[in-house]
């Protein structure tokens, strides 16, 4: 093996990203080194590439950037029991710490230690990443290459629809990105009755109902009380997963629930938003903030799911070699693309 690699590179404080040659990463005894497949390009990869505030606040340069990946084993560390040469794997990106409260109760999700590849960390837009075989999840053999590149994301949606139960109720998503989109899909495996989602992108709209059995509605065209008769709806909305962070969505979206109606937020608005707190208490709605994935229980809860049936496919719009980079981030930003996937074979 060759002791360079390609990687994608946030050089300094610029826009963009670019391709360089680079070390390959040497691993300690608790790790593995991963030969990277596919990767997806994130949200959060969008921030780095523009360097907004919030990525020239957050991310050091230089910095290989990317942090959703699938691909297969190729060393070991010498402590490493449990997982093999050849093994094909995705894995959480979330590299937490040991000694807090939260991580040494098994709530590892919540750690406040915990650091991100790709974003503080090298990361998995490259040929080779190094791993904590803790964080390394397996993948069998039904789910693909692709699939296992979106995990992550997938893990965000499936972390956010099961905050609360789901079956037999009627569910609001505001958001039709690749999150949003996946979650409703969710909801409907989990048994939801009626999953409506909104937006103000008719494309990404379009995409979401072909992804899954959901009702979208374009806001600026609709109004979205007009779809309860449509559905037998009596009150409103039980669930609200609000994945925009757009602050009219949540306002509508808690305008249309019912009284003791739950939300979980994955959504970020930009800075502070206002709240109306008397509507939240007075319809007494639960809110729950959604961070990440619970480690590692979203991810055996998707993986189960994926295996039972669940197809969240056609989410990927968009698939580019790894030096078709730019081609793949242009995607992501013209706001009308599902998930983006680069192939790093």
């Amino acid at each position: 093996m060759t002791n360079e690699m390609r990687a994608l590179v946030k050089p300094g404080p610029v826009r963009g990203l670019e391709m360089h040659r680079a070390p390959v990463p040497e691993i300690g005894a608790d790790d593995v080194l991963i030969r990277v497949k596919k990767t997806g390009i994130c949200g959060t990869d969008i921030h780095i590439w523009q360097w907004d505030d919030w990525a020239a606040r957050t991310v050091p340069t230089p910095l290989i950037t990317g942090h959703e990946f699938a691909g297969e084993i190729v060393e070991l560390g010498r402590h490493v029991e449990g997982l093999s040469l050849g093994q094909r794997c995705s894995g959480e990106g979330h590299l937490i710490g040991k000694t807090s409260r939260q991580s040494r109760a098994g709530k590892f999700h919540l750690d406040p230690e915990t650091r991100g590849i790709g974003v503080n960390e090298q990361g998995a837009f490259a040929e080779y990443l190094a791993l904590p075989a803790f964080n390394v999840v397996p993948l069998p053999d039904t789910i693909d290459d692709e699939i296992g590149a979106i995990l992550d994301p997938l893990g965000n949606a499936v972390h956010t629809a099961l905050s609360f139960d789901l079956l037999g109720e009627d569910v609001l998503v505001t958001g039709a990105g690749p999150i949003g989109t996946m979650a409703a899909a969710v909801a409907r495996h989990a048994g939801a009755r009626h999953v409506v989602i909104t937006d103000v992108n008719q494309a990404r709209l379009d995409l979401a109902g072909q992804v899954a059995d959901v009702r979208p509605v374009n806001v600026t065209t609709e109004d979205l009380a007009s779809v309860f008769p449509e559905l037998g709806m009596k009150q409103g909305f039980d669930v609200g997963l609000e994945m925009s962070g757009n602050q009219a969505a949540l306002d509508q979206m808690v305008e249309t629930m019912v009284m003791g109606g739950r939300i979980a937020l994955l959504g970020i608005p930009p800075g502070k938003s206002p709240v109306d707190w008397s509507r939240i208490v007075f319809k007494a709605i639960t809110i729950k903030g959604v961070y990440g994935r619970e480690i590692f229980e979203t991810w055996y809860k998707m993986i189960a799911m994926l295996e039972n049936g669940l197809d969240v496919r056609r989410v990927i719009t968009h698939r580019f070699s790894a030096s078709e980079y730019r081609e793949g981030f242009a995607a992501m930003l013209s706001g009308t693309s599902g998930k983006v996937v680069l192939d790093w074979t």
